[in-house]
């Protein structure tokens, strides 16, 4: 049986989670197919058959796909899911509004947050916010998997050949439509696809002390801005920037933790980041515990001095 992917994109680009998504269905089987979804979707679908590995692109195009909305992506996915064996999502905003449908309908288990493939049938998947790792076997027909994309490389996107067969979409359920969005436009990275994160905690007191203390450094390091859970409650930064296990989980090269003590739900999100640096003045902060290179300091004092160093 064949593997489906469910294409995250913008209608013209493929999003950087896909990849990700592309590699654990290749472990799952040889023969990975990327569902397309959208209105004016081509460049999208053609952009998704150049992905290595993918065999085949499903291009459904139709003005009631447009801006993923959840029931009318769900029965497209359902339309052709009994071709397949596995169904894979990206665990991203998008991917677990509209996965949680399709299980239902196929009325079958959902496996989340996916972060191995051992077999198949068997996958592993983090539980307690992390601190241990479940694993899960799976003896449905069809199963619907969300895979935690920082657990696995990007697919390359070129070098793949797949042709492009478009599908007969289905009708508009009328459940819900789109009224409008408001999208935080920024020069920096996006978080969740960025190689440096510069985050801050509750002890940076106050909006004004994040901009002036970390934007410096972020823009030596061409960095993205984190915070966590605590600081975008406090107000000192928006919700798109909270790193965590109710936020976004990253995976950077580089994440840089000033003034945030290491909250379980905080490192859930970012431990598995290729280096991470804390600076912080209390010596007993569970961030120490995972950073790979802990100051000891105010930050207040370190990161302007670190600023005029690099």
């Amino acid at each position: 049986m064949s593997v489906l992917v469910i294409a995250e994109h913008d209608n013209a680009s493929i999003k950087g989670a896909t990849l990700n998504t592309v590699t654990a269905a290749l472990q799952c089987g040889d023969d990975v197919h990327v569902l397309v979804a959208g209105a004016g979707a081509a460049a999208a679908a053609q952009a998704a058959g150049q992905i290595a590995g993918v065999a085949k692109v499903l291009h459904a195009d139709a003005a009631g796909l447009d801006h993923g909305l959840a029931e009318n992506v769900a029965a497209q996915v359902v339309a052709v899911a009994k071709s397949y064996s596995h169904i894979l999502f990206p665990a991203t905003a998008s991917g677990k509004n509209v996965a949680p449908r399709v299980a239902a309908l196929l009325d079958v288990a959902q496996i989340s947050d996916v972060s191995k493939v051992i077999g198949a049938d068997t996958f592993e998947r983090p539980i307690y916010a992390g601190n241990a790792i479940a694993t899960v076997q799976s003896g449905d027909t069809i199963k619907v998997i969300t895979v935690r994309t920082t657990g696995f490389d990007a697919a390359a996107t070129s070098g793949g050949r797949a042709g492009v067969e478009v599908l007969a979409a289905v009708a508009d359920s009328g459940l819900s439509s789109f009224a409008g969005s408001e999208i935080a436009k920024s020069d920096r990275p996006e978080l969740t696809a960025a190689k440096i994160i510069v985050s801050g905690g509750r002890a940076m007191g106050s909006s004004d002390k994040f901009t002036e203390v970390l934007t410096p450094l972020a823009d030596k390091l061409n960095a993205a801005l984190g915070a966590s859970r605590a600081a975008v409650d406090a107000g000192y930064a928006p919700n798109d920037w909270q790193v965590g296990q109710t936020g976004k989980i990253v995976a950077p090269q580089l994440y840089i933790a000033c003034g945030i003590s290491g909250a379980i739900q905080h490192l859930a999100g970012m431990k598995d980041s290729k280096v991470i640096v804390a600076i912080n003045k209390d010596p007993e902060a569970p961030i120490f515990s995972v950073a790979d290179y802990g100051l000891e300091a105010d930050l207040f004092t370190a990161v302007p001095e670190l600023v005029k160093a690099l």
